[in-house]
């Protein structure tokens, strides 16, 4: 079975924009809308008002036409003023009702219906005023309001929404390109950071601060526990250093060991093997050494096996590696070798250095000498451990023909033969 597919999951950014988006268009929306509504209520109130201003100026004027009856004047009289005034109709009756003059606006086309429509929804639809003549009421006039500009209002005010609209998106979009800079640039950073951290363990790196308090607290807690594991880092390496130390080196001499002896001269006898190139190997063995540790003590012996490391270290060429296999015995692997003879000059170089007298811990001095095992591959042997063998053996031989001497391996038998 597969397992659950993995989902896009938004950032930081895009929820931010978004909501930055989000509320300015209801912020605006709900702007544009409440200020609507408040035109349009202050537009009936006033459309109300005017109306009521116009029925009395025209009562005033059709007052005569009224009284004399006189259905001529009264409608040029609603004329005249309807013309000039936001009226669709104006109606004259007398004091039973019964009309006397009636005036219209005529219609105009596709915006005289749209304005009609719109009056009808907006404003009040009509208004009856009386009519009066000495303080008596001689007739009644009916206005029917219709508003010229009220299109154009309306237009002026969806204009205004939408620029408003399309001026607070403008300012969501950099106040949200701030907010990136100030808030998820950081936050970026820190995430960056933490995911090199887990993916190269660059323990190392740090988050610069933060001009937010909150995030550059979370920065400066990052950067402290980066502090202890790089210190825990630290410390783990250099145990791991001191164990491989302690693991591949004599706790006394600080020579290498047996086993990294043995890795070393395999590797440098593949790699001999491939270039058709010589490597040596001198064993060494202490002649008095048993004889030393008890005559003068562990502190004796000790002293000698140091005095003996360091100097057959100023004897050997950088590369060549000396190992401590066990008491008083040492190994010594020559690489490179140009010839067998180099090896021979090293073995003596050595037994010349011991020749000096060595200083023991309680102010004597003694003399202690080394026999030298020298076997050269691929004359003596042809593997590390032959090798190492071969070594050994020319040692022992050194040891029977003269204490403190050195001693060359026998060739292979097929070598020997071809000698011959």
């Amino acid at each position: 079975m597969s397992g659950p597919r993995q989902t896009s999951r938004p950032t930081l950014d895009s929820v931010l924009r978004r909501a930055h988006l989000s509320v300015a268009l209801i912020a605006v929306v709900t702007a544009g809308l409440t200020l609507t509504v408040a035109a349009l209520v202050a537009l009936r109130v006033y459309s109300d008002q005017n109306l009521r201003l116009v029925a009395r100026s025209m009562s005033y004027t059709v007052e005569a036409a009224v009284v004399f009856k006189d259905a001529a004047a009264a409608q040029e009289a609603l004329a005249l003023i309807g013309v000039n005034e936001d009226i669709d109709q104006a109606l004259v009756s007398d004091a039973a009702g019964a009309p006397l003059a009636q005036w219209q606006r005529p219609q105009g086309g596709a915006r005289y219906r749209i304005e009609h429509v719109l009056t009808g929804w907006i404003m009040p639809a009509s208004l009856s005023f009386p009519i009066q003549h000495d303080q008596s009421v001689i007739g009644t006039i009916r206005l029917v309001p219709h508003s010229r500009g009220l299109l154009q209002f309306l237009v002026s005010g969806l204009a205004c929404v939408l620029a408003g609209l399309l001026l607070s998106i403008v300012v969501a979009v950099r106040l949200s390109r701030r907010l990136e800079a100030d808030l998820t640039g950081p936050l970026r950073v820190l995430a960056a950071t933490a995911h090199r951290v887990r993916g190269e363990r660059a323990f190392g790196l740090r988050v610069p601060p933060a001009g937010i308090a909150e995030i550059n607290q979370i920065n400066d807690d990052f950067n402290a526990l980066l502090d202890e594991l790089q210190a825990w880092q630290s410390h783990l390496q250099d145990e791991n250093a001191t164990l491989s130390h302690r693991a591949n080196h004599d706790s006394l001499t600080g020579l290498s060991n047996r086993a990294l002896l043995e890795s070393e001269l395999a590797r440098a006898i593949a790699e001999a093997r491939v270039v058709g190139a010589s490597v040596a190997v001198l064993f060494l063995d202490g002649d008095r050494f048993k004889y030393i540790n008890d005559t003068f003590g562990h502190a004796a012996g000790d002293r000698v096996l140091v005095t003996i490391a360091a100097r057959i270290k100023r004897q050997l060429r950088e590369g060549d590696l000396v190992a401590r296999l066990g008491g008083d015995e040492f190994a010594i692997l020559l690489r490179p070798l140009r010839s067998g003879a180099d090896a021979v000059a090293i073995a003596d170089n050595i037994l010349a250095a011991m020749r000096a007298p060595i200083e023991l811990p309680g102010g004597e001095a003694i003399l202690s000498s080394l026999s030298i095992g020298v076997a050269v591959y691929p004359e003596h042997a042809g593997d590390p451990v032959a090798l190492l063998g071969a070594a050994d053996e020319a040692m022992y031989r050194a040891k029977q023909i003269q204490r403190g001497s050195r001693h060359v391996a026998r060739p292979l038998p097929h070598l020997e033969e071809g000698s011959h």
